[in-house]
């Protein structure tokens, strides 16, 4: 039924027939008739950040968590353009988001107004399409065609920028259904015979690998469940990009641990020999190739994915599949199950004893301390204190981001909210924070540097506001650890602007948020401490102290091949160079 409503309203009612309950912004006037039309209504939550960079992490964190698309709210100018490197962020890691951003009047765009600036020419290259709706009428149209656009196919963010004017007058609202097919829409079921082709190469592995990504947990949890299927019947080892961490369960026998720069020795010498790779919704981005022309030689490539442009754009493949990875996936062990579910069980049965020699290396083995807490000793004590909890954790990035991804275990998908392609320090704050907002009985904790948590800080204000308990586990070093760590295995130990000289004090910063903050230095007081954050039902900021020039490894040196990682020295015998690290 089509109704006469103002473009304010148009816009509060297709974000209901949307089923969004959640808005994340910052007002401004630009934007003020939309927020008049919120405040007349109590069906969508609305969330004031305390920055718009603010709003869109936290819309990840909610979409990342819920498989929802994050919805963001910003007035034009530097409204929209402090919103730029969230959806950046968004753009890379896949992440679902919807951004309404004011504009100036139409009849104003183009003379240099208040706040006015291109925002459609300025977020075209970091969303995945982007509207400026001249038309009221065409306002209700636009939002339900951008939340197909959002979540269909690859997720990503859009953006619709909307004049005030527009906001202000009077159209047509023609509610959810379109009123024409969407030109929009990707390929969801794979080729069969490409599908079978693959299916004949999982058949002659001898060395097999499953390669997941964020993909798989993008596509929704029968994703995740084919894949666990796929690996128990195949009996396949399982590795994971950053973003797919949960997709396979860390308990599972087949699982290897994340692979890449900071991957495990196990899953990135498995990469680098085994003969049948099986890509599924991951991108051969650069942290996990490491020397493209060194990557896995010889290797028969299979890759699943929905979006095309990833396919072939890095590495060549033999066996491109595009489509769903939930319906490559099912048509996929439905066709290997048809033709007898056969293996090459012997040599898969071997591959497993070397990699089995391969983990012998005990790659993430370190040197303790009883003075002073390390920041691996810090997260095995997270992981062990928490993980019977309803749990969901975000990073900041940067060293402690890969240590979580390497001491922390998940055994289900949407539990892990970090910053991937992008690498944005200040994104684990707000993200948290929206995380917490969508599931406000669950524990959130965000495992965090105090140079990024610097970042973003202010939002513990929003946290406070919203009464979200979130845990902000801040792995304190007084440093910019990767940066650090790279001066000094890379750049002659010259460490230029990487220590940090001048840091609040994190407790007194906790209490003028209003929130709850400790510090802990000591080992022996490490569990108590957790136990203390654990226990307290409002924000609370855990200052941890940690060793100030321990080195993250493995580490794969920038240029160099998956067989040619560096080792911490505790992990085995070997030649050691200056930095500490093993030659392998």
């Amino acid at each position: 039924m089509t109704r006469q409503m103002t473009g304010a309203q148009i816009v509060v009612q297709a974000l209901k027939d949307q089923g969004v309950d959640t808005v994340f912004g910052y007002p401004g006037g630009a934007v003020l008739p939309i927020y008049d039309e919120i405040f007349k209504q109590n069906d969508i939550r609305h969330i004031l950040v305390r920055h718009e960079q603010g709003a869109t992490h936290a819309a990840e964190g909610y979409a990342r968590s819920t498989g929802k698309p994050g919805v963001v709210l910003v007035t034009s100018g530097p409204g929209a353009t402090n919103a730029v490197t969230g959806m950046t962020d968004a753009l890379l890691d896949s992440i679902p988001m919807i951004v309404l951003t004011g504009q100036v009047p139409t009849f104003m765009i183009g003379t240099d107004a208040f706040q006015e600036a291109d925002t459609v020419g300025i977020t075209r290259p970091c969303t995945k399409h982007n509207w400026l709706v001249k038309d009221t009428d065409e306002l209700g149209e636009t939002i339900h065609k951008a939340f197909h656009v959002a979540t269909s196919g690859r997720p990503g963010p859009v953006l619709i920028d909307i004049p005030k004017d527009v906001q202000f007058a009077t159209g047509t609202y023609f509610g959810a259904e379109p009123t024409r097919p969407w030109t929009y829409n990707p390929q969801v079921k794979g080729d069969a015979d490409a599908i079978l082709d693959a299916v004949e190469l999982i058949e002659r592995a001898e060395r097999p690998i499953l390669y997941t990504g964020g993909g798989v947990i993008n596509s929704g949890p029968e994703a995740s469940r084919l894949l666990r299927d796929l690996a128990a019947a195949t009996g396949f080892p399982v590795t994971s990009t950053l973003m797919g961490l949960g997709a396979y369960p860390a308990s599972g026998k087949a699982w290897l641990g994340m692979l890449g720069m900071h991957g495990t020795y196990e899953a990135n010498m498995a990469m680098h020999d085994c003969d049948v790779m099986i890509c599924v919704g991951a991108r051969f981005d650069d942290r996990i190739t490491g020397r493209i022309d060194a990557f896995s030689p010889g290797s028969k490539k299979i890759h699943i994915d929905i979006d095309p442009s990833s396919v072939n754009k890095v590495v060549r493949v033999d066996v491109p599949i595009i489509g769903d990875i939930a319906n490559v996936l099912t048509d996929m062990l439905e066709a290997w199950r048809a033709r007898g579910a056969r293996t090459r069980a012997a040599e898969i049965e071997d591959w497993w004893t070397q990699i089995s020699g391969w983990r012998a290396m005990k790659c993430l083995a370190y040197k303790g301390s009883d003075t002073v807490i390390k920041p691996q000793y810090a997260l095995e004590r997270l992981e062990a204190l928490t993980k019977d909890h309803d749990r969901y954790v975000c990073t900041e990035v940067g060293q402690h981001q890969m240590w979580a991804a390497q001491f922390l275990n998940f055994e289900a998908p949407n539990r892990w909210m970090t910053s991937g392609g992008l690498g944005t320090m200040g994104y684990g704050v707000p993200a948290s924070v929206g995380v917490q907002i969508a599931h406000p009985e669950a524990l959130v904790i965000n495992v965090a540097g105090e140079a990024s948590w610097l970042m973003t800080m202010q939002e513990m204000l929003t946290a406070v506001q919203y009464k979200a308990p979130v845990k902000q586990f801040i792995m304190n070093n007084e440093r910019l650890g990767m940066v650090r760590q790279w001066q000094q295995l890379l750049h002659g130990e010259r460490y230029s602007q990487s220590w940090s000289e001048a840091l609040p004090d994190f407790v007194k910063l906790a209490e003028a948020f209003g929130a709850k903050g400790a510090q802990v230095s000591d080992p022996a007081d490490l569990d108590e401490a957790i136990a203390e954050m654990l226990a307290y039902d409002g924000p609370y900021i855990l200052d941890c102290l940690v060793e100030k020039h321990e080195n993250c490894f493995p580490m794969i040196p920038s240029g160099k091949a998956h067989n040619e990682m560096l080792l911490g020295e505790a992990s085995t015998e070997g030649a050691i160079d200056t930095s500490g690290a093993v030659l392998v």
